[in-house]
């Protein structure tokens, strides 16, 4: 999708959208508990502009949301497509998936992006109802609204508030692309103008906010201990693992947003490599039948899947996204956003409580044990109780579940398949796999505990 500039000329009347979106109560948003900024109240939103130059943007709104330049009408089509945080999260998954970078870590894009939409979403909606501004089509009906008009105030714009946190994070984690992502940025905030349901002073008031909010995520990454190296030696020994250079070793390190301690929840030390438990865990990963025949094409299939860069981690988010399209929650924009943060919130505290596990433990891989084992693909570069993806999956499908109750039972199915994908690919010992069940469960029900007291049930 091309970015354009802002073209401020007419051209002939395009055929508009109408009406005001339905939408549940998201009033009282701007009052949620907020994970990085202090609260919804640190917007900094000086007042709107007077009734004089609030007329003086509604003549120039009159022509430009005529405008019908085919791709400004592609850019209001897109960008409406959800609420304001969905193309941002659809973003980092289409860039994860095509193997574009993302930063640090996809961890990093995920929770970090959630986190800035869903602060500045909250901060918007306080000063929205703080100022109570009428969007310009109520205030001049001569104004035909090309998208349905939010049921909410006009000023900020969650859009440009939203797009500016996005953008800035991701600029930070990715410089080299700061200024594509700034551009989608303008693009996302003034496709509302150029639709009709905004003022410019809106976009400008949103996007400084927005601008501030990534400042305060941007302090908080950088604060994480993500940026250091690991400088420590690989144990030896029986019954540990062997390899050099493991993977994700510096996350066990990292900071977490809930839990106290990278080990709070640590799982208990494995048996010991050479126990009749561990042997008899062997055997029945090394006997898992994995050749390639008809009778084993769904198990061989689907562990493929969750080895896919879309199946390692950003699958939950795409599967969120879905449920943001199909409950059509561009009506309550506070409500997606919280969705996404819970989301990548809990995913941040899982990937570093899993790496703390394996690296506490360093227990080695199956075939490690049997060399005759024969996985369906390499193991990754790290030791393996607990399971990372038990633990990650499970973690976020337990969020999921709580944020979509009447989904629970597919998206916990989906998540624990995800788990014993690594023991039909041979990689993983079902002793791994349970631990991580409990690891996730554990700091999924920190987090929804968490979410059960933010501010949103009222």
């Amino acid at each position: 999708m091309n970015r354009t500039i802002w073209i401020p000329c007419v051209l002939s009347v395009l055929s508009t959208i109408t009406g005001t979106a339905q939408a549940q109560d998201a009033s009282k948003a701007g009052q949620w508990k907020t994970w990085v900024i202090s609260s919804g109240n640190d917007h900094g939103v000086p007042a709107p502009p007077e009734a004089a130059e609030s007329r003086g943007e509604l003549d120039w709104l009159r022509e430009v949301s005529k405008e019908t330049d085919p791709r400004i009408v592609e850019q209001m089509r897109y960008w409406d497509s959800g609420p304001a945080s969905y193309r941002w999260m659809d973003l980092i998954t289409k860039r994860q998936s095509a193997g574009q970078p993302v930063g640090r870590s996809m961890v990093h894009a995920y929770t970090y992006v959630s986190l800035a939409i869903y602060d500045a979403t909250v901060a918007a909606w306080n000063a929205k109802y703080a100022y109570q501004r009428a969007r310009p089509s109520q205030v001049d009906p001569s104004i035909q609204p090309r998208v349905p008009v939010p049921h909410s105030p006009s000023y900020p714009s969650d859009y440009a508030a939203t797009a500016a946190a996005a953008a800035g994070v991701m600029a930070y984690l990715v410089p080299a692309e700061a200024a594509y992502f700034h551009g989608l940025a303008e693009e996302a905030g003034k496709s509302r103008l150029y639709a009709g349901v905004e003022y410019p002073s809106d976009y400008l008031a949103g996007w400084e906010l927005g601008m501030r909010v990534a400042e305060q995520v941007i302090a908080k990454i950088r604060a994480d201990g993500s940026d250091l190296v690991w400088s420590g030696t690989v144990p030896t020994g029986a019954c540990l693992w062997t390899g050099t250079n493991p993977a994700n070793i510096a996350a066990a390190n990292w900071k977490p947003l809930l839990l106290s301690t990278p080990s709070e929840f640590r799982p208990q030390p494995p048996p010991a490599c050479t126990s009749a438990e561990v042997q008899a865990d062997l055997a029945g990963v090394k006997n898992f039948p994995r050749a390639l025949t008809s009778a084993n094409l769904s198990t061989n299939a689907r562990a493929l899947y969750w080895q896919t860069p879309e199946g390692v981690f950003p699958w939950a988010f795409a599967q969120l996204s879905r449920w943001v399209l199909e409950d059509k929650l561009e009506s309550n924009p506070p409500k997606a956003a919280r969705a996404y943060a819970l989301l990548g919130a809990v995913g941040f505290d899982a990937f570093i409580a899993s790496q703390d596990g394996k690296f506490a433990y360093w227990y080695p891989r199956p075939a490690q044990l049997d060399p005759s084992l024969a996985p369906l693909f390499p193991a990754p570069n790290f030791p393996s109780y607990p399971s990372n993806h038990s633990t990650f999956s499970t973690a976020r499908s337990e969020v999921l579940a709580y944020l979509f109750p009447d989904r629970a039972q597919a998206i916990r199915a989906l998540g624990k398949e995800a788990g014993d994908s690594r023991i039909w690919a041979g990689i993983h010992f079902e002793m791994d796999n349970q631990a991580g069940v409990t690891l996730g469960r554990n700091i999924a029900h920190k987090f929804i505990a968490w979410a059960e007291n933010d501010g949103s049930q009222q």
